[in-house]
């Protein structure tokens, strides 16, 4: 299992159906800062290969560069277009986010696993195949980690969350926690 799918663990109130609120449309409505800093943790991903592909030609055709010399460019720079760039791909989208949240949001992740008591490593799910959290211990942990954690912040993590394995975390649809905004 890829460390994205093992991951446990970004804006105007909206629906939270997972069918609503997409990957790409999330990075859209994320603020500049945090859209940097995935962007920078994105960049220097090993697991991210594919998708970087698809940023750097999205990129050479914003600022009209070849792909090789977007290549060359500092992570600064191509972190900075790449926040930048007024649309990306449900599949880059999640990529970032994943980048941001393990690069950015280990506390966050791993407070969350502590509450469900879930093993993990520095909030990597340890499992292979985590099983659905019980929706009493669901509700203790997301009750615990919103009262610790900026609203924001804990709706991106269970969107991505949400995005990545819909049948174990599909406790967490329709909660209001959910909400961006």
């Amino acid at each position: 299992m890829t460390e994205s799918r093992r991951m446990s663990g970004t804006l105007p109130a909206m629906s939270s159906s997972p069918e609503e609120m997409r990957p790409a449309r999330l990075w859209k409505l994320m603020p500049a800062d945090v859209k940097t800093a995935a962007a920078t943790a994105f960049w220097v991903d090993d697991q991210a290969a594919l998708e970087r592909a698809e940023a750097v030609s999205l990129i050479a055709g914003h600022i009209k560069f070849r792909p090789k010399s977007v290549l060359t460019l500092p992570v600064e720079k191509k972190a900075k277009y790449l926040a930048g760039l007024a649309q990306v791909s449900d599949l880059l989208a999640a990529r970032l986010l994943v980048s941001y949240h393990l690069h950015h949001q280990r506390p966050m992740m791993g407070a969350f696993l502590d509450e469900l008591g879930v093993s993990h490593d520095n909030g990597l799910i340890a499992e292979e195949s985590p099983s659905a959290p019980e929706p009493p211990t669901l509700d203790r942990a997301v009750t615990a980690l919103s009262s610790r954690f900026p609203p924001a912040d804990v709706a991106r993590y269970f969107w991505t969350l949400l995005w990545q394995d819909p049948e174990t975390w599909s406790g967490l649809k329709d909660r209001p926690e959910l909400q961006i905004g």
